[in-house]
């Protein structure tokens, strides 16, 4: 019963609650989501006094967490590593500043990347902001790690980074469900200026105060039990005096050991157990500040180590001698991308060869990966905006409004615009507006005339649009700015935004009016449209194109309104249109291509389009996409009319 599978991410959450944590702060982002809701299951079912919230954005979030930790109180703050860039303004101060209750900050990264922008290592970005990271390779681990991370950051008044990734976040693996730390901890903020309102001069000081705490934490991860010898798979930890006499005792150095560090550490395992070779692996959880004398005592016991880390080389930079390592630096590591399975075992099989620890047979007789998956010849189906999405109905006006116009878009599910022509340029989020206002820029020094249209969507907006904005009205720009409101964040998993009363734990919460922010920033033309209504929304684009063309006139807003069909489907149910193909239907592909909804496929046998009865949701909104009137709402049909249809699929008349 103390036993449960669980999400990589919902052992992340469990670790927070076992921990004591009191203060949860975080922002949506691919593969951190899951755990916020995983530390509000946990609230709820013990009734735990946690403080949870959705902020607007990571570095809002951080700060909410960090006063909460200056208070006394253990908090944390979650988010994906490009969140990290949003937040690390305040996460480089709170180094020097330190913390009083333990502030914890679990960053998840996304090697590959596959719904990230980068595929930074938060890891160096620990190094740079001089902060402790924790580095696992299983849920297991990770959940370990969230309690002695707290216990870091209280001994040594210091945040401290538990860095997950896609393949721990998104992992399942039983944990055990271990007693929670229940000890009070009140609330009681102590007045100290020079710590906390630190001026230049003080900040100095607090410099060299930081520098002599990573020392000592380095003296301290020496000893860590989350740095592991491993055997393979076995995942024990070996008695180190037992070990360093078996070394002793040989005559030779060990021909190659593997020093890991997250899930290619595992990966590894797994390899060396189908090659039928055992040599050392070193895992390093404490990655940041590397247990210099413990990796040194590792190498000098091998002949050649490979450092198996990723998405970046944030041990290996860390080695002061590295003339018997391989990694990344000397390019036997492959310096982009995950490193999975098929990729190591090539490099793995080189070295154990070179090593004389396996032959040529014994590589040739293990599973290819690569080709395996080559032969299975599965068909190639890229990401597209789901069946309904309001967001491809304004994509489509849009382009179809202004069709040489520059569209400036932005981070989220209606990024994939791109499939519809309607998206230029995709940066960071919050970019939309202040790209489209550069653009503007540029083009009105050589008085060129031009049609720019951003898009944002409803939560990234207030995450980092409304500055972008504002400064836009301040300096003059002029564009059309469409916010794509579909009520909530939807490529994350549906977390309520800032412009919904409901809160992260479904508490009523004061709703912040987009119309309003966008008033706010002084914007006169605000405009709220349907884009299900496409010859109206096409009107009142025309109209706040006009507006950016008026003597007395600025940047254009229009909310396209409609609620995430995945979400909310209420508004379709309550209208449903049904639509066919008509039999003269040419196969032209216009429909596919310029409206590219799921749910129309080419039958290649009659070469004609049809309606994907498994995915429609009855929207109606494909009938615009046929200029040849092909797709039409379907007509209730007579008993004749279905009996000739029923036979003609069967093959016979009725």
């Amino acid at each position: 019963m103390n036993q449960k599978v669980v999400l990589g991410n919902e052992a992340l959450a469990r670790g927070l609650v076992e921990a004591g944590v009191q203060v949860v702060t975080g922002y949506p982002g691919t593969p951190s989501s899951e755990i916020i809701p995983g530390v509000i299951a946990w609230k709820k079912q013990l009734a735990l006094n946690t403080y949870v919230e959705w902020s607007v954005n990571e570095k809002v979030a951080l700060e909410v967490a960090l006063a909460a930790s200056w208070a006394g109180k253990r908090a944390a703050v979650t988010m994906k590593q490009v969140g990290l860039n949003v937040a690390s303004d305040p996460l480089l101060s709170a180094a020097y500043t330190g913390v009083v209750g333990g502030f914890v900050l679990i960053v998840c990264d996304d090697p590959g990347p596959y719904s990230s922008q980068t595929e930074q290592d938060t890891r160096l970005f620990a190094l740079f902001a001089k902060v402790p990271v924790l580095d696992p390779a299983t849920p297991r681990q990770a959940k370990a790690m969230v309690r002695a991370a707290f216990e870091l950051s209280e001994k040594f008044r210091i945040p401290v980074i538990v860095r997950s990734s896609l393949r721990v976040s998104h992992a399942r693996q039983n944990i055990s469900l271990d007693p929670l730390d229940t000890t009070h901890r009140a609330a009681n903020f102590h007045k100290d200026p020079a710590r906390w309102a630190a001026t230049p001069r003080y900040r100095l000081l607090l410099h060299k105060e930081l520098v002599d705490k990573l020392a000592r934490i380095e003296n301290e991860f020496e000893t860590s039990g989350l740095n592991l010898e491993i055997r393979n798979s076995k995942l024990e930890i070996q008695n180190s005096e037992n070990e360093q006499s078996k070394i002793e005792n040989r005559k030779s150095k060990i021909p190659l050991g593997i020093l890991g560090a997250g899930v290619p550490c595992a990966t590894a395992q797994e390899l060396l157990d189908e090659f039928g070779v055992e040599i050392p692996i070193l895992q390093i959880g404490t990655v940041y500040p590397l247990p210099q004398k413990r990796v040194n005592e590792f190498l000098a016991r091998c002949e050649r180590v490979l450092v198996l880390e990723e998405p970046d080389a944030a041990m290996e930079i860390q080695i002061n001698d590295r003339r018997k390592v391989h990694g990344r630096l000397d390019h036997t590591i492959p310096n982009a991308g995950e490193l999975s399975p098929d990729v190591l075992q090539p490099i793995l099989a080189r070295l154990l060869r070179e090593a004389s620890l396996i032959s040529d047979a014994t590589e040739s007789a293990l599973p290819a990966w690569g080709a395996a998956l080559q032969n299975l010849q599965l068909p190639m189906r890229g990401p597209r905006l789901c069946p309904g999405c309001s967001h491809r109905s304004a994509f489509y006006v849009i382009r179809r409004t202004f069709p040489g116009a520059f569209y400036a878009s932005d981070i989220g599910c209606y990024t994939l615009g791109t499939n519809l022509r309607a998206v230029d340029t995709c940066l960071d989020m919050g970019a939309a507006i202040t790209i489209a206002s550069g653009m503007y820029q540029a083009y009105r020094l050589d008085k060129k005339p031009k049609s720019i249209v951003a898009t944002i969507g409803d939560s990234t907006f207030i995450h980092s649009g409304v500055t972008g904005l504002a400064n836009a009205v301040h300096t003059g720009a002029r564009f059309v700015l469409v916010i794509l409101d579909n009520a909530t964040t939807a490529m994350t998993g549906f977390q309520p935004t800032a412009d919904q009363t409901r809160l992260a734990d479904d508490a009523e919460g004061t709703r912040v009016g987009i119309p309003d922010l966008v008033r706010a920033c002084g914007v006169k033309f605000l405009q709220q449209a349907d884009p299900y209504a496409q010859d109206e929304f096409e009107k009142i684009l025309k109209q706040a194109e006009a507006f950016t063309h008026a003597p007395d006139g600025g940047i254009a807003v229009v909310i396209a309104e409609r609620p995430c069909v995945l979400n909310d489907r209420t508004p379709i149910d309550e209208h449903p249109v049904r639509v066919e193909v008509t039999d003269e239907c040419d196969g032209c592909k216009y429909c596919l291509v310029a409206f590219e909804c799921p749910a129309l496929v080419m039958n290649v046998k009659t070469n004609k389009v049809e309606i994907n009865r498994q995915t429609c949701v009855d929207c109606g909104q494909c009938i615009d996409a046929c200029y040849k009137g092909f797709i039409v709402e379907s007509k209730p049909l007579t008993i004749l009319e279905l009996a000739e249809k029923v036979g003609r699929e069967n093959g016979r008349v009725a």
